[in-house]
C-alpha cells in the first residue's frame, strides 16, 4: 500500500498542472451566444487585469497550495522531510480545498444574480476530484 501512495501522489504532481488548463466553469453574458471556457490559468490572467492581489490569492489557493502540499508529502513518503511536517501538509490541503469552494460560490452567485450565464464544466470534477484525493493520500500516509 506504501508504494502505491508513493506512486499516486506522485502522479498528483503531474496532474496538477494540467488540471490548470481544463475548462472550470464557460461563462457569457448574454443568454443565446456561445460560452467561453474559463480554467484555473485563464482565470488568474482576467484576474490580474483587475484585480492584483485577488489573483495573486486565487494563484495561492488553486495552484501553489495543492502542489506545495503534494511535493511535501512525497518528500515526507521518501523521507526526505519529517512527520512533524504533516500538520503543515494538512493545512495546505484545506487551503486548495478552499479554491474549489470559492469556485462553486461564484457559480451560484452570478447564477442567483441571473446576469449571464454559467456552467459547471468537466475540470472542476477533475480538479476537485484530484483536491480530494490528495487529502485521501495524506491521511492514508499518517502513520498510525
Amino acid at each position: 500500500m506504501n508504494t502505491f501512495l508513493k506512486i499516486a501522489n506522485f502522479a498528483l504532481l503531474i496532474a496538477f498542472p494540467i488540471s490548470w488548463f481544463l475548462p472550470l466553469t464557460k461563462a457569457g453574458l448574454l443568454p443565446y451566444f456561445d460560452l467561453d471556457d474559463i480554467s484555473i490559468i485563464t482565470g488568474i490572467q482576467a484576474l490580474w487585469e483587475e484585480d492584483k492581489t485577488l489573483a495573486i490569492l486565487t494563484a495561492l489557493f488553486a495552484m501553489v497550495a495543492p502542489i506545495l502540499k503534494t511535493a511535501m508529502l512525497s518528500a515526507l513518503q521518501f523521507n526526505l522531510l519529517k512527520q512533524r511536517a504533516m500538520p503543515l501538509i494538512e493545512i495546505l490541503g484545506k487551503l486548495a480545498m478552499a479554491d474549489v469552494f470559492l469556485i462553486a460560490l461564484y457559480i451560484v452567485i452570478v447564477k442567483g444574480v441571473g446576469i449571464g450565464r454559467v456552467e459547471t464544466a468537466w475540470g472542476l470534477y477533475v480538479f476537485t476530484s484530484l483536491v480530494l484525493l490528495s487529502m485521501a493520500i495524506a491521511y492514508l500516509s499518517k502513520p498510525k
